[in-house]
């Protein structure tokens, strides 16, 4: 087995949310254990884990139709098997996979409240004033 583990983390809506209680799900290879997952994150992040739990995802079972010479032809083919970990850190660690994505929520959301506070004073300069039209009427009438 290689000193080095490739982890590929999974992003999705779902990791996003397991993301939130420290729960971390990555993409291993296959000959790998909970062990060696561990240490694998410990040194490639520099965190602490509490726990692993390993997954092995059996590839889907498709069909495939080739059309050869005016024939179609059934065949079945299979997508590649998979394995996936849990990793849950202890607590005030985090891994950087979804930083970008709350980096952008953040901003979006200065954005938004930038634009409601612009759109509220744009609001009161426009709203009409009872007492300075009446009066400004009253001038108009005594010219």
């Amino acid at each position: 087995m290689s000193k080095t583990i490739t982890l590929r983390p999974r992003l999705s809506e779902k990791t996003y949310e397991l993301s939130e209680k420290r729960v971390y799900v990555v993409n291993v290879p296959e000959n790998v254990n909970k062990h060696s997952v561990a240490r694998a994150i410990e040194a490639q992040f520099e965190v602490k884990v509490a726990k692993v739990n390993i997954l092995n995802v059996l590839g889907k079972r498709k069909r495939v139709a080739s059309v050869a010479s005016q024939r179609t032809k059934n065949t079945t083919g299979k997508r590649s098997d998979t394995k996936k970990a849990y990793v849950t850190l202890q607590k005030g660690h985090s891994l950087p996979f979804f930083a970008a994505i709350e980096e952008e929520e953040a901003k979006e959301q200065a954005t938004q409240e930038k634009f409601d506070k612009a759109a509220d004073k744009q609001a009161k300069k426009a709203a009409p004033r009872r007492g300075f039209r009446r009066k400004k009427a009253e001038d108009e009438d005594k010219e």
